[in-house]
């Protein structure tokens, strides 16, 4: 009986569909329509599942960054692992910050 791997292999695969559906994404407006909503959602998803394939990489790592819709898409299928492993750590930290004095401001005013 064949060993089976513990986890699934990354997809070695041409970043040209990833590519084009980054660009699709980045035009697309989710509040025009309800058609164009869904539009998103399924361009998203399928881009979501792409992304989640792709084997990390310098090119990778470039289309991201030309790509901020993507890069959003990459940084949340990638949350529980890594956090916010896409954002500069200062914006992070201010957010977190911004984060604990609103929520001590809130409790101040009771």
């Amino acid at each position: 009986m064949p060993i089976m791997p513990t986890r699934p292999e990354r997809l070695h695969h041409d970043l040209g569909a990833v590519l084009a559906l980054a660009r699709l994404l980045e035009r697309l407006d989710p509040g025009a329509s309800e058609r164009a909503a869904a539009q998103y959602r399924q361009v998203a998803s399928t881009l979501g599942a792409l992304l989640d394939a792709a084997e990390p990489g310098p090119a990778l790592e470039a289309l991201l960054d030309a790509h901020p819709a993507a890069a959003e898409l990459y940084e949340n299928l990638h949350y529980a692992q890594a956090g916010l492993c896409r954002h500069a750590l200062g914006a992070s930290l201010g957010s977190e910050i911004a984060a604990v004095d609103l929520i001590r401001r809130a409790r101040t005013r009771r």
